[in-house]
């Protein structure tokens, strides 16, 4: 009985994504929306994919890495490489951004993984960083001044790939994996001790965060017709790690609703940068102060739907209850 809920609880919230879908995209045909709102709702998806996959590394396996810039300029530019100089329609080079991407969240992470907290982040940062500096000097893909890209991504290309990841995350994270990557961020030492292969499940969720953040810079090289690596600094890491602490870290839920919020706050306000930086971080400090737990916590929204009350024994709250 509880599998066929959850079946049925998947298939609810599939049919749900369909109908959203369909919607938005007669809106989007119907030239309802100009091109502002609509590269807008492309930005979004992007966004989503990103907090998603982050969060999955930080808010899953408890890995903190500020480098996802890192692995979303790396699938920008072979999915940019793919289509410009080697003709590749988008959908492999989509898929060829997230393999490479995630050959280098493989390879960065078999050293770097092993080490914890604060020496794990200045790990990725410098990641980050050495994959712009190589960008940057690099003639092939137009070095500093950048690398010219065909607009290809879509509306469908960009809602498929977040159903996409959001389906293979919440899949991983509610498995036996899953379970052991949430038991690492626990607990390090003790699920070592239960005999967890612990670097083995945290390159894992590593190379799975850092596919979908290839896809994502796949869809943002031919969202734009230049990317450069000016786009994939410091900076960016700090946005995406801000959607899944702001969202509550441990939900995918808080991750994609901070994603949406502070994606259309930013471009709202892309006129007054200096307003925009203040406001965000006025944003930041209040949530810290009043909700240091983030929008939804550990919470799924799901939680929201469930019955309160179990038949007989204990309640949500851990009272005892009767059945008459």
């Amino acid at each position: 009985m509880p599998a066929l809920k959850r079946a049925k609880g998947f298939w609810l919230w599939i049919a749900a994504a369909v109908v959203f879908f369909v919607i938005s995209q007669v809106i989007i045909s119907s030239g309802m929306l100009n091109s502002f709102l609509v590269n807008i709702l492309l930005t979004i998806g992007i966004n989503v994919i990103l907090a998603v996959s982050l969060h999955l590394i930080i808010g899953i396996t408890g890995q903190f890495s500020i480098g996802h810039a890192g692995f979303l300029a790396v699938g920008a530019y072979a999915s940019a490489v793919a289509t410009m100089k080697l003709g590749m329609p988008l959908p492999v080079a989509l898929l060829a951004g997230g393999i490479v991407a995630a050959i280098a969240g493989l390879i960065i992470g078999l050293p770097s993984l092993r080490l914890k907290g604060d020496y794990l982040a200045i790990a990725t940062l410098g990641f980050g960083e050495i994959v712009r500096i190589v960008f940057l000097n690099t003639d092939y893909v137009g070095g500093a001044s950048g690398m010219q890209v065909t607009h290809l991504t879509d509306w469908p290309w960009v809602f498929g790939c977040v159903i996409l990841c959001i389906i293979v995350i919440a899949n991983f994270t509610n498995s036996t994996h899953g379970r052991a990557c949430i038991a690492i961020r626990e607990n390090e030492i003790a699920a070592d001790a239960m005999g967890i292969n612990t670097t083995y499940y945290k390159v894992a969720a590593f190379m799975i965060g850092s596919f979908f953040a290839g896809i994502a810079g796949g869809l943002f090289a031919h969202n734009f017709y230049i990317i450069q690596p000016t786009n994939f600094g410091f900076l960016k890491s700090f946005d995406i790690l801000i959607f899944v602490v702001l969202g509550g870290l441990g939900s995918m839920s808080g991750a994609v609703i901070a994603a949406v919020l502070l994606t259309i706050i930013s471009a709202f306000l892309q006129e007054y940068p200096e307003t925009r930086m203040i406001i965000y971080s006025l944003v930041l400090i209040v949530m810290m102060l009043y909700r240091p737990q983030g929008l939804m916590g550990t919470r799924e929204i799901t939680s929201f739907f469930k019955k309160q009350k179990q038949p007989g024994g204990v309640k949500s709250d851990g009272s005892k209850h009767t059945v008459a």
